[in-house]
This record gives structure tokens, sequence and C-alpha cells, in this order.
């Protein structure tokens, strides 16, 4: 099996998966994902896709990820796992897309108005 790469994408992060045979080992920008992602419940979005599919501790992962916050670009990354497995396998299509790993959140900050403070925040009212 050579390299099979992926991008996923949330809010302003895009994530570069790149996945290969190895022994389980997940890199997040040279650093393994406990270290990059310290919180307990972003890593678990890492790794989630691993999960559902049941391969786990077969694959080793490489990513780069820049952009956004460190949620959404955990939830990039989960993406762009997710559709690197459907790659390798298409029958790992249903379960994923069962728990909506394969569907890009297109949310994303509403951008500033003039004359407002905010996107929709308006200055308070004075009537005289």
């Amino acid at each position: 099996m050579e390299m099979i790469n992926a991008v996923g994408r949330r809010k302003t992060a895009v994530a570069r998966v790149y996945l290969m045979k190895g022994e389980g080992k997940v890199t997040v920008n040279g650093k393994d994902y406990r270290e990059y992602f310290p919180q307990q419940h972003v890593q678990h979005n890492v790794t989630d896709p691993f999960g559902v599919v049941g391969v786990e501790n077969i694959y080793d992962l490489k990513v780069t990820v820049h952009g956004g916050g460190y949620k959404g670009q955990a939830e990039a990354v989960r993406m762009g796992l997710s559709r690197a497995l459907v790659k390798l396998n298409e029958e790992f299509r249903k379960p994923l897309k069962a728990r909506k790993f394969l569907t890009r959140d297109s949310r994303a900050v509403e951008r500033k108005k003039y004359g407002r403070p905010k996107a929709r925040k308006r200055f308070q009212f004075s009537k005289r």
C-alpha cells in the first residue's frame, strides 16, 4: 500500500492528511497528536474515524494543518482522515457517513457590517 492523501476543512482550518501502513502513529505538524491537541475531547475527534471502522493501530497518520483554532483544526483532521479511509476501502463510507464525518460543516463566522460594532449587534438606540 502506498500513501493515500485527502483534505479536510472546517471554518478556516485546512488539514492535509497522509495515510500509510504502520503501527498507529498519529503526527500533526511534526508533533504527536496528544502533544499538539492537549485536550482529551479534542484528541477523540482526531481518532474517532479509526474507531468507527475498527482499524486502530494498523495505519500511520501524518497531518499538516493550518488556520483556525484547535477545535476547527481537529475537526478538519477528522474529515480528512475519514475521506482517506473511504479512498482506502469503499465499505467504510456507510458507517462514517452515518456519523456525519464525511459532511463538510460549512458554518463560518459572519462578516462585520459597516455602521455596527459586530456582524448583527447594534449600537444603543437613543430616542432623545
